[in-house]
């Protein structure tokens, strides 16, 4: 089956899906998406990835394009189209076409992207050993809670860990870790798993509030505060969680071990307890 897309409400292959040169999002980055994952062939948290889809729209005054049952309905119709055993879903809106000036047009219909791929789910290796990850500047604009489709600071700090060789870039701002170029950044200090707070800096991830709610479950500790790169280097654990990554283990940071190097107990634990629920 290939992968397909929606373009404003009409499924077709992706390979035949345009949308216009004049298009806001193309133009000027001005639009949103979200990443929507399955799990035995049901959207994961469909709810809180289209409620944040929801805020990042109102947030740049853009349209939703539908209301959330039709959004819902279009997934559903994606997923019983393309029939992948599991499937990465995108949605994007922008402010749609106009011509090409700053200002918001007068008027103009948002354009909806939805697209439907085969997931490929990280290979069980890969998370029992754990991964490499290096530090970066983060760049990136003011308001990263906002899922905005401008992501070149993201794509530059990627390339940066593709040429070295390693999983992940964890982005640090005036000497504290925000997240990673992909994931949200989590670090486990005296038995407490710490991550940044939410507002401004970071994109609070589905998964993220998943995660931080099974540690409370099981009795660890959790502090939303940031800490140092020093901080992150000394850290008896680092994990990353996100939409594809789930929770992944970090094993070294810039050459770096980080703890004894190898996957520590309550990344492994949050690990199953996660999997457990999807499961």
């Amino acid at each position: 089956m290939p992968d397909i897309a929606c373009v404003n409400g009409r499924f077709g292959p992706l390979a035949d899906a345009v949308v216009s040169i004049e298009d806001r999002g193309f133009q000027f980055g001005d639009g949103v998406y979200e990443v929507i994952r399955t799990y035995r062939r049901q959207p994961f948290a469909l709810d809180a990835h289209l409620a944040r889809l929801e805020r990042s729209a109102q947030a740049l005054q853009l349209s939703s394009g539908y209301t959330r049952a039709q959004w819902v309905s279009l997934i559903q119709e994606g997923l019983q189209r393309s029939q992948f055993p599991e499937t990465k879903i995108y949605l994007q809106i922008t402010r749609g076409q106009a011509p090409r000036d700053h200002p918001f047009p007068a008027s103009s219909a948002p354009t909806t992207v939805l697209t439907f791929r085969e997931l490929h789910p990280l290979d069980v290796s890969v998370r029992t050993a754990g991964v490499q990850a290096i530090s970066v500047e983060d760049i990136r604009w003011g308001r990263c809670d906002i899922k905005s489709v401008n992501l070149l600071a993201n794509v530059l700090a990627r390339q940066r860990a593709k040429e070295a060789g390693v999983f992940e870039a964890i982005l640090v701002r005036e000497g504290v870790v925000t997240e990673g170029s992909v994931s949200n950044v989590m670090v486990v200090r005296n038995g407490t798993v710490q991550t940044a707070p939410e507002g401004h800096r970071i994109l609070s991830g589905v998964t993220r509030a998943i995660v931080l709610e099974l540690a409370r479950k099981e009795g660890i500790p959790v502090a939303e505060s940031f800490v140092t790169r020093e901080e992150l280097l000394a850290a008896s654990e680092v994990f990353l969680t996100g939409t594809t990554v789930e929770v992944l283990p970090v094993v070294g940071v810039d050459g770096q071990l980080i703890g004894s190097g190898s996957p520590g107990p309550i990344s492994r634990l949050l690990s199953r307890r996660l999997e457990a629920l999807v499961g």
